[in-house]
């Protein structure tokens, strides 16, 4: 306990961690605006927008006259250049502000090289012209990796604002059975993720007229493959679901040992900071179950109003909100800050 006062003395920003957190939460939802805009540099078409010749658009560092498709583009450049600045700023302030063993310097590590690894799929899909109308295997996989890599970074940098609200070391976070189930549902919704993406870029390549248009693309045997995997992105939704819910439950259930009037002081204040713990905790799953409900309410009218473009905008805002919540939940279930710190002290 004296060694932890002493790092806190030594380092005032453990002292009153609001600021580096709210900066750090601040670069997770700015990313999630990028993610959004470049949903909008497929849907609107604007893939070629700048042209293959990354990282100049058209030849230009800043493009002359620039039609639509190239403002769509080179404004999603700009903002993964913004991006890229926060993730390293963010980096740079989270070692000056945490001390050795902390968490969340290494997902501030592991923010930063999944947001180059980021910048580098980006740029592979433009210069291998995996853009506006291609529907090559190729696109689809590297497509797929992409997004894939996209809600990791997005899980890293929620995980680094959240370990740099609670200041928890890797020491305080122990290997539970949970965390295996906890790593399937994440996995899982993963997947739902990937599976959705590849869902919007056929209807964004293969539009409908109508409904019954396009449930019947989804099993005639002369459609593309494409069309023929949109039915495994509702199914394993629902698989996520279940996965929600259980972790709702899980996080709602959890409670701590009674104290008694004999109690010290300190263990009053343990058993208060723990309550206030699990009452966060219970207000975020109930976020999680409200951004289920929008998610499948989402998913319906995207199917009914034929995914117009705005409407797999909306999709995917809801959907990363939503994983941003999961991934919050899960290790909070897992790895209670106000447990962790009782414990320790």
């Amino acid at each position: 306990m004296e060694s932890t006062m002493s790092s806190a003395s030594a380092n005032p920003a453990l002292r009153n961690p609001s600021r580096i957190a709210r900066f750090a939460w601040f670069t997770v939802f700015y990313n999630v605006l990028v993610i959004v805009w470049g949903a909008l540099v497929r849907a609107s078409g604007s893939g070629a927008g700048c042209g293959n010749r990354w990282p100049l658009c058209n030849g230009q560092i800043v493009p002359v006259s620039p039609g639509f498709h190239t403002v769509i583009e080179f404004t999603h450049r700009m903002m993964v250049g913004g991006s890229t600045l926060l993730v390293l700023a963010l980096l740079v302030w989270t070692f000056r502000a945490t001390v050795k063993g902390q968490a969340a310097r290494a997902l501030a590590v592991a923010s930063t090289l999944l947001l180059l690894n980021e910048a580098f799929l980006g740029a592979l899909l433009v210069k291998l012209n995996y853009v506006t109308v291609n529907q090559s295997t190729g696109r689809i996989v590297l497509l797929s990796i992409h997004l894939g890599n996209t809600l990791l970074l997005m899980a890293a940098l929620t995980l680094t604002a959240r370990f740099l609200s609670t200041g928890q070391r890797w020491a305080d976070l122990p290997l539970t059975r949970r965390m295996v189930g906890m790593i399937e549902g994440l996995v899982t919704t993963i997947l739902v993720g990937i599976t959705g993406s590849i869902a919007a870029l056929g209807d964004t390549l293969f539009p409908a007229a109508s409904l019954h248009a396009s449930i019947a693309q989804d099993f005639a045997a002369g459609s593309p493959w494409l069309l023929r995997l949109r039915i495994v992105h509702p199914a394993l939704a629902l698989v996520t679901a279940l996965f929600a819910l259980w972790l709702a439950a899980l996080a709602r259930g959890k409670r701590s040992s009674h104290t008694g009037s004999n109690a010290s002081d300190s263990d009053k204040f343990n058993q208060t900071a723990i309550r206030a713990q699990q009452a966060g905790r219970a207000r975020l799953a109930n976020l999680l179950l409200i951004l289920l409900v929008l998610q499948f309410a989402l998913g319906i009218a995207d199917v009914l109003l034929l995914a117009p473009a705005w409407m797999q905008l909306l999709h995917l805002l809801g959907a990363d909100l939503f994983w941003i919540a999961l991934v919050q939940l899960a290790v909070e279930t897992i790895w209670p800050a106000a447990a962790t710190s009782a414990a320790t002290v």
